[in-house]
């Protein structure tokens, strides 16, 4: 009942589990998310295969549905046809019913229509992997009795079929929605859980990833390491995988006279670190005026929200927020100018409509305007646009 054709000690077992649940949180970052839903690397058909297989074996998930459900809940994040946010739902049910929301997203056939083009649809997927998604889990559960033995081989095989459930549709969805620390000021509510990206396969990295989802490369600092990352730079010296993209990292020249084409171009591709440069730039700038405002009208300004008000989405605020936001920006010039200023920045790249002259036009404004706003984080902020250039 112990033992199996493998016998191994308590300890030898507990090493095997947690050697099989590290290759499926491999095959789920690499292939899944990195490979599949963003094409930010090429996979030679050898390993691409045998993801497919071992995700079979033990999650039973459909490539389709996976990669259909994550690319919607890039399109439609922190909204109410997000499929998991915990902005939406909360965190508590994120965390331990996400699988329940993810099965309820993945049985939406819009959303298999719209979200889950160019996944694998050859003769092993149309008549074993889809079909037979319950078939799989049942042979690993055989394949963990034979090796293990019956009590072993079981628990073996519950840990198996709960550790995506909860470190992927509960920790990364749920968590990194919800706290750790930001290096980029992207515009929905994702964080990095911490900086070694190693139990989750570099997934820990989840702000990284939400500001450059096309990136097969999550960490972005020094500090930070991505284990993902690593597997990925063996298979490519193997010549069994090939990156397409990766985050930008941020590089400067001489500083520019005139805005041009190059400069709106690199503004544009660094347009995350230059949120977050503003946000970091600006820090003294806006709590003086927040503690100025709370000082001179008492109660009526409540800094902490207000704070949060002045960096969120416009659209997901309360008419409360909203009102006292318009209430602060009305008492405070200056706080006025910092948020406009930042607003005028974010429409640099959300207006796809726009022409190339008129971005070119409102960038060299916005450039007059801060160096000539007599707030030196602003003109030293319009220097450092001035000097970016793009790679190559």
């Amino acid at each position: 009942m112990f033992s199996g054709l493998l016998d191994l000690p308590w300890w030898g077992i507990v090493l095997a589990a947690l050697g099989m649940t590290h290759v499926t949180i491999a095959a789920v970052t690499i292939f899944l998310h990195r490979h599949q839903a963003h094409r930010a690397l090429e996979l030679h058909p050898l390993p691409s295969h045998f993801f497919r297989c071992w995700l079979w074996l033990t999650t039973g998930m459909v490539t389709k549905e996976w990669a259909a459900v994550h690319r919607k809940h890039h399109a439609r994040c922190e909204t109410p046809e997000d499929p998991h946010s915990p902005q939406v739902y909360g965190i508590n049910r994120v965390l331990w019913g996400g699988v329940l929301l993810y099965v309820k997203e993945a049985s939406n056939a819009d959303t298999l229509s719209r979200f889950g083009q160019g996944t694998p649809d050859d003769w092993v997927e149309r008549h074993v992997y889809t079909p037979g998604s319950k078939f799989g889990v049942l042979l690993m559960l055989g394949f963990d009795l034979l090796l293990f033995g019956a009590l072993p081989g079981l628990l073996v095989w519950l840990v198996q079929m709960v550790w995506i459930p909860f470190w992927a549709a509960g920790v990364i969805n749920g968590v990194g929605h919800y706290f750790g620390y930001r290096n980029f000021g992207s515009a929905d509510a994702s964080r990095n859980i911490f900086p070694l990206g190693i139990l989750i396969g570099g997934e820990e990295l989840h702000n990284n990833h939400h500001s450059y989802a096309t990136s097969a490369k999550l960490s972005a600092r020094w500090f930070e390491f991505d284990i993902g990352w690593f597997y990925i730079r063996c298979m490519a010296l193997l010549r069994l995988a090939r990156v397409k993209r990766m985050i930008p990292l941020p590089r400067f020249g001489v500083v520019r006279k005139t805005v041009d084409l190059e400069m709106l171009q690199a503004v544009i591709t660094h347009r995350y670190d230059v949120m977050t440069r503003y946000v970091r730039a600006l820090k003294k700038e806006y709590g003086g005026e927040l503690r100025r405002l709370r000082q001179e009208h008492g109660e009526r300004f409540d800094i902490k929200p207000l704070r949060a008000s002045l960096f969120a989405d416009a659209a997901s605020l309360t008419a409360a927020a909203r009102k006292q936001l318009g209430d602060a920006l009305a008492a405070s010039p200056r706080l006025a100018l910092l948020h406009q200023m930042r607003e005028e920045l974010n429409a640099l790249w959300a207006r796809s409509n726009a022409t190339r002259e008129q971005l070119l036009a409102q960038l060299d404004s916005w450039c007059q305007r801060a160096e000539t706003s007599g707030v030196p984080p602003l003109q030293d902020l319009s220097l450092r646009l001035r000097s970016y250039v793009n790679a190559g």
